[in-house]
């Protein structure tokens, strides 16, 4: 648990007065990382190729001018360069799914869900319930949202993924594949392909920023709505982009705002606050054996959004 409170609570950060290293621009692999299976055979079945589908996905928010005009509007209310938001649409739909045709396709999806009825629950037990046990009394209900649920992600992964409690064997899968997503394991949702649990975990900061309704882990169909629909999605997206660009910042050091295929990478990956605090772990074990830090290193994913940042940055100015 102890491990868990301290990742919660961020407790190593950069000191005060130290500015964070800014991570330039462009790859740090020269060539592209290996693209996983799941992600070949996805884009096999559909008897496409990862170049069709960049071209397709790319084309889709170069065609679009009420699209472009509304990442950069939601870009500018949280801070970021638009770039970050573009970085994750065409990652997430070269990789992971095919760009729909038109951005309307969306909204008629966010319309069928917004009316059924769906619970987050794992063998019969809502997380509702779930997070109610005494192994998740260090998360306290009065945190904010993004703290609180990393809280419990934490406690997940320590305590219950993989082993056995109170009888009870736990699956050995991601708190989010585990309760949050009822209809298979793996499947994430609308414009943005986000997971319902990073919907929860931004929803104090989208309230907040964007004036949205906070969103209730009780209330699963109000949370598939958000995420379906494009407007909404949009600023989820740009909400989790800022909040990994300040964990980096704050917990390990880096400033990553000016590379798109970093933010890309967390955005694909997930846990950006667990994954500073190991990078500053490392760093910190390489400074006292007089090594230079390792810098923030993209995925496949974030080297394609590197790989072609100029013509997508060109593409959000026209």
């Amino acid at each position: 648990m102890a491990i868990s409170i301290a990742l919660t609570m961020s407790l190593m950060q950069v000191p005060a007065g130290h500015a964070a290293e800014l991570v330039p621009a462009g790859n740090r692999s020269a060539t592209q990382p290996d693209v996983p299976g799941a992600s070949k055979r996805r884009t096999k079945a559909t008897k496409s190729s990862f170049d069709e589908k960049y071209e397709k996905i790319r084309n889709l928010i170069a065609d679009d001018t009420k699209l472009k005009r509304k990442i950069v509007n939601v870009a500018g209310q949280y801070k970021i360069d638009p770039i970050h938001i573009v970085g994750a649409l065409v990652g997430e739909h070269t990789y992971n799914v095919d760009a729909y045709d038109r951005l309307q396709t969306y909204y008629v999806k966010a319309i069928s869900y917004a009316g059924e009825k769906f619970r987050f629950d794992h063998d019969g037990e809502s997380v509702v319930e779930f997070v109610k046990r005494p192994e998740f009394e260090e998360c306290d209900e009065d945190w904010d949202s993004a703290r609180l649920w990393t809280c419990r992600e934490d406690v997940w992964e320590a305590t219950f993924r993989g082993k056995k409690v109170s009888g009870t064997a736990f699956p050995d899968d991601r708190f989010g594949a585990v309760f949050f997503q009822p209809f298979y394991a793996g499947q994430t949702f609308g414009l943005g392909q986000l997971n319902p649990l990073t919907a929860l975990i931004h929803t104090d900061r989208v309230n907040k920023v964007s004036r949205l309704r906070k969103l209730s882990a009780g209330n699963a169909s109000q949370v598939y709505n958000a995420i379906m629909e494009p407007d909404s999605t949009l600023a989820y997206m740009a909400a989790s982009i800022a909040e990994s660009i300040e964990n980096y910042r704050d917990i390990a050091g880096f400033d990553i705002s000016e590379n798109p295929g970093l933010t890309a990478t967390l955005y694909n990956v997930g846990n950006p606050a667990r994954r500073a605090k190991e990078l500053a772990e490392e760093n910190d074990k390489r400074k006292k054996r007089g090594l230079k830090p390792l810098l923030p290193r993209e995925n496949y994913y974030g080297w394609l959004v590197n790989e072609h940042e100029d013509e997508l940055r060109e593409m959000i100015a026209r």
